[in-house]
């Protein structure tokens, strides 16, 4: 699998562990999904951390825990037709690649990446979400290998 260089608005797959899922103890996320990366920045390794709230297909519960993504932008990703929203209340931090990466589905298995959010909705995105963690009404949940 073509493991790119990590940048923020990029849109992977993922095996993403749910924060109430981890709260229970459990290590592994039940479900790959689309996540965008919000933030991409060097540790004191030397290596990228990364961080990326999940994309889910369920509607949020407020409208200020969500972003639903447009048409348009799901299309192009290559995502299915159905409503799909970024979720501001929960992300992942982990050093990039991580071991939870995984193939996009329907592609060849070379692939972990749908494309990247267009500029302006992902500033939308990256602004709220930080907004969020600012305010201490996101989380974050470390994975590690």
């Amino acid at each position: 699998m073509s493991v790119p260089d990590p940048h923020s608005g990029l849109v992977i797959h993922y095996a993403y562990l749910w924060k109430r899922e981890h709260d229970e103890g459990h290590e592994a996320g039940s479900k790959d999904r689309p996540c965008a990366i919000v933030l991409s920045v060097p540790d004191d390794d030397g290596e990228q951390d990364v961080i990326e709230p999940p994309i889910t297909h369920s509607p949020p519960v407020r409208l200020d825990e969500a972003i639903q993504i447009p048409p348009a932008t799901k299309q192009r990703l290559g995502l299915d037709s159905e409503g799909s929203w970024i979720v501001l209340t929960e992300a992942h931090e982990f050093a990039w690649p991580g071991p939870d990466l995984r193939p996009v589905p329907g592609r060849d298995n070379s692939t972990m990446v749908y494309g990247a959010l267009p500029p302006k909705f992902f500033a939308h995105v990256c602004n709220r979400f930080l907004e969020r963690i600012a305010r201490d009404n996101a989380k974050t949940v470390r994975r590690t290998e």
